[in-house]
């Protein structure tokens, strides 16, 4: 007893703060900032990827196709390659026709498989289907398919995404992809430029597998992230050799090859939905994320929807690209159709950040 009373009183009293006030505090901030902390040391636990080969991408619509696949280090051949573009589709109307207008001159077959659910297991309409009157300018080349979704509780998303993935190989088949043929492998939302898919239809001697470095943006074209948007690749078809994929598969990158637009919606019920659905539906940890004024509200800061840090490998990039993405007001050099019909899609435009409800 004589050893207790020896402890003096303002002992105790921290120890009871740090056990019940400080401990407490911290593992609610670990909750709660967990991912942030986590992002934050990236570049202690995670290496990026290997560089790629970049290729200089030269283009101007007054030089002949014959000099721009020379200046590329190319031949030219005697007559242009088919391609096929193939993709998976959600419930993105309006970048999907953005991008079929975009691509459509160079086009021998639009290939689009659709699920009656989402990565994450969620029951959704055939959004295509049910608006396939609007795509008619596509219908004499069009190839669509349908898949139903493996609903399992608890199983990984890009499992799902996979399988799915695996079914689009299938499809390119029915619609009559043969040895040489181009094949665009992207998310909708990816969009390869027009000149580009003319050049490499018309280049001999390109790369069997070549990824499309992307400008980047998010929300709009008002918010250009960077220059790192890799996965979309073009392949030279191989009968049983190639698959349909959406990770690196090649050490060469073609720069400036087009434009990646992500969440570039119309509506906020289509961002709930795409948050809630694709694959990184882990993202969404608070119920308060899906909540349509604070959306909107981030919309037009620029800012992150998920409340993460960039996803970044050096402290020096992820401490360069924190807070707002900048405002960019240049429209030059988009997709011709979307300039063409600015009335139409000016919530892709600079200065159009609201959204419909």
């Amino acid at each position: 007893m004589s050893k207790f009373h020896c402890i003096p009183r303002g002992l105790d009293l921290k120890t009871y703060l740090f056990m019940f006030v400080v401990v407490p505090m911290c593992v609610l901030g670990i909750y709660i900032h967990g991912q942030k902390i986590s992002y934050f040391l990236r570049p202690i636990w995670d290496k990026p990827l290997k560089p790629f080969n970049v290729i200089p991408h030269y283009y101007n619509e007054n030089v002949t196709m014959e000099n721009l696949c020379k200046l590329q280090g190319w031949g030219i051949r005697e007559y242009p390659r088919r391609i096929y573009d193939a993709v998976l589709f959600s419930n993105e109307l309006e970048i999907l026709t953005l991008r079929w207008k975009e691509l459509y001159p160079y086009i021998t077959e639009f290939v689009l498989l659709e699920s009656n659910s989402t990565f994450t297991g969620l029951p959704k309409p055939l959004v295509f289907n049910s608006n396939r009157e609007q795509f008619r300018f596509v219908e004499p080349r069009l190839t669509y398919g349908t898949i139903g979704g493996r609903i399992k509780k608890g199983e990984n998303p890009f499992v799902e995404e996979a399988y799915q993935r695996v079914a689009l190989d299938q499809l390119l088949k029915i619609a009559g992809i043969s040895d040489d043929d181009l094949l665009i492998m992207s998310d909708v939302d990816e969009i390869p430029s027009a000149h580009t898919l003319n050049l490499l239809r018309w280049c001999d001697d390109i790369p069997s597998i070549l990824h499309l470095q992307l400008k980047n943006y998010l929300y709009s074209f008002e918010f250009r992230v960077d220059y790192k948007s890799w996965r979309a690749s073009i392949h030279r078809y191989q009968t049983g050799k190639t698959r349909y994929a959406h990770y690196r598969q090649s050490d060469d990158i073609l720069a400036d090859s087009g434009w990646h637009c992500s969440f570039c919606f119309r509506r906020i019920s289509d961002f709930i939905f795409k948050m809630k659905a694709y694959s990184h539906y882990d993202r969404v940890r608070f119920s308060h994320f899906l909540n349509p004024e604070r959306i909107q509200r981030v919309i037009c800061k620029g800012g992150d929807l998920f409340d993460m840090l960039p996803e970044e490998y050096t402290f020096r990039d992820i401490i360069g690209k924190m807070g707002p993405i900048p405002h960019s007001y240049s429209a030059v050099h988009l997709p011709a159709f979307l300039l063409e019909n600015a009335d139409k899609y000016k919530f892709l435009l600079p200065g159009n950040c609201m959204r419909e409800k």
